[in-house]
């Protein structure tokens, strides 16, 4: 972006979305303001402390398939600081009352895919063999199906798998795992188009692309803090605390002619660190919420936001225990027919495995010592996420019980949830139409953010490829030929 001189970019949010496009935009020569309204960088990926543990807001994963994330984590240094399965194996756990309960591992194979998925469908236990057999014809008519097909985003997932054979056991028993997880969404009320693109990509294409990668750090290291000793080493200024009032056109700004924008800041956002109180720049990338993006836009470029808001928010609940003993030998499962989706094994990323080291400090909780950390992650949490957490641990830790026979023994030494009411938007039919692309209808301005048009769901990968999306917008708004300036016609000289 040298064209006319370094540009002066802003962008407004911390996210993963913020994060990338600050990065990015840096990277090409730009001068970046990154502006965070909380203390920290890093969005809905974040951590906070609880005595002497590190808890992550929820729990967050990706795939191997998720290349644009993947890139954030190398251009952050942190690469070693995830766990990547070096083949796709999740075991699923069924609650059985008459016994252990029943458990169902898949795994795939090294074949091409995909092929890669078949075996592990055929050993698949939890279904009978006329339900996987119309899973897997159902699987390949997916293949065959295009998600930027327009008709796709009108059309209910359920609606489509009924259509196709699947009942009401395989879709709960197999779609809902990955499904649920990936849209937040309720399975049959998910957007075909978008569970297309889940299917499709991660568990139809190729045979590592469903490969698990799970956080080895606390994700307030892994993200917040990376970015912000990264961008403080390319030179981008980061202020933190900072909220942001509205975007403006700048007075009689031409593009070309000088700063088009005025990014003006709350009024205590100024005095808390000494800065302006608005801001000049020649580009913006707005990487917040659809609600809070249509609130700051001008309105010469926020004309579709009023549809925004129909794309509404869907929860996750996250259920953490503490047990005094180890009562999960996995990283993590998934189970079915159980309150319990997907249960995580945190007690390394939370720092509870260091309370049972000798050297521990002596203010360390000896109930803790020895103990291990799950967290339920419970997506489409509409139903439960307003549950008071006495009616949660009623739920959760029989539940548990049936899932793990160590957990009926073992003592619960903490029991807590956390609750992510606006976790992603509703992956519902009809909400590709409503999501934006990253240009708005003035050049150098740009949004960002999982919500919008990345052909991604909303996900961390979305997140990061929005941001991409938005710099590579800005680059092309900045450095694009000044228009020409009229000038009037030279007088006729007198005869």
């Amino acid at each position: 972006m040298t064209g006319r001189g370094s540009s002066r970019v802003v962008v407004v949010g911390g996210g993963l979305a913020g994060i990338t496009a600050a990065i990015a935009l840096r990277e090409q020569g730009a001068d970046v303001t990154l502006l965070e309204a909380r203390p920290r960088l890093g969005g809905a990926t974040c951590s906070f402390t609880r005595g002497e543990l590190v808890v992550d807001n929820g729990q967050h994963v990706f795939l191997r398939c998720c290349a644009a994330y993947r890139g954030l984590l190398d251009r952050l240094g942190m690469t070693g600081a995830v766990t990547l399965q070096d083949r796709f194996d999740v075991t699923v756990l069924r609650p059985d009352p008459a016994g252990p309960p029943r458990r169902a591992r898949l795994r795939r194979t090294s074949l091409p895919g995909p092929l890669h998925m078949g075996l592990a469908l055929s050993d698949y236990s939890h279904l009978s063999f006329s339900e996987r057999l119309r899973v897997g014809q159902a699987a390949l008519a997916m293949k065959r199906l295009a998600p930027d097909d327009p008709a796709l985003d009108q059309q209910r997932l359920g609606d489509w798998l009924a259509a196709h054979g699947q009942d009401e056991p395989s879709r709960r028993k197999l779609w809902d795992l990955f499904t649920v997880s990936a849209l937040n969404i309720a399975g049959d009320d998910a957007n075909l188009a978008l569970a297309t693109t889940v299917v499709k990509t991660a568990l139809l294409g190729a045979r590592d692309a469903a490969d698990i990668g799970v956080p080895a750090i606390p994700l307030g290291d892994l993200h917040g803090q990376a970015a912000a000793d990264l961008l403080a080493r390319l030179g981008a200024t980061v202020r933190l605390g900072t909220k942001v009032a509205g975007v403006e056109v700048a007075a009689g700004a031409l593009p070309g002619t000088g700063r088009m924008f005025t990014v003006r800041l709350a009024r205590r956002a100024a005095p808390a660190d000494g800065g302006d109180a608005a801001i000049e720049a020649d580009g913006v990338v707005v990487a917040v919420p659809p609600e809070q993006a249509a609130r700051l836009l001008p309105p010469a470029a926020a004309a579709p936001a009023a549809a925004w808001q129909r794309l509404g928010a869907s929860p996750i609940l996250n259920v953490h225990v503490i047990y005094d003993r180890p009562v999960m030998s996995l990283p993590f499962a998934a189970a079915v027919d159980s309150p319990v989706q997907w249960v995580f094994d945190r007690t390394r990323q939370s720092g509870l495995d260091k309370l049972s080291r000798p050297e521990r400090r002596p203010t360390a909780d000896p109930a803790r010592s020895g103990g291990q950390y799950l967290a339920v992650s419970v997506s489409a949490a509409d139903e439960m996420v307003d549950v008071p957490a006495a009616r949660l641990r009623e739920i959760f830790l029989p539940a548990l019980a049936e899932l793990f026979a160590a957990a009926r023994t073992a003592r619960v030494t903490e029991f807590f949830v956390t609750r992510e009411r606006r976790a992603t938007f509703r992956q519902v039919p009809g909400c590709e139409e409503v999501r934006p692309p990253a240009a708005t209808a003035l050049p150098g301005l740009a949004v960002a953010g999982a919500w919008t048009d990345t052909g991604w769901p909303d996900t961390m990968e979305g997140a990061v490829r929005s941001g991409l999306n938005a710099a590579r917008e800005l680059r092309r708004a900045l450095t694009a030929p000044a228009p020409a300036v009229p000038h009037p016609a030279p007088a006729e000289a007198s005869a």
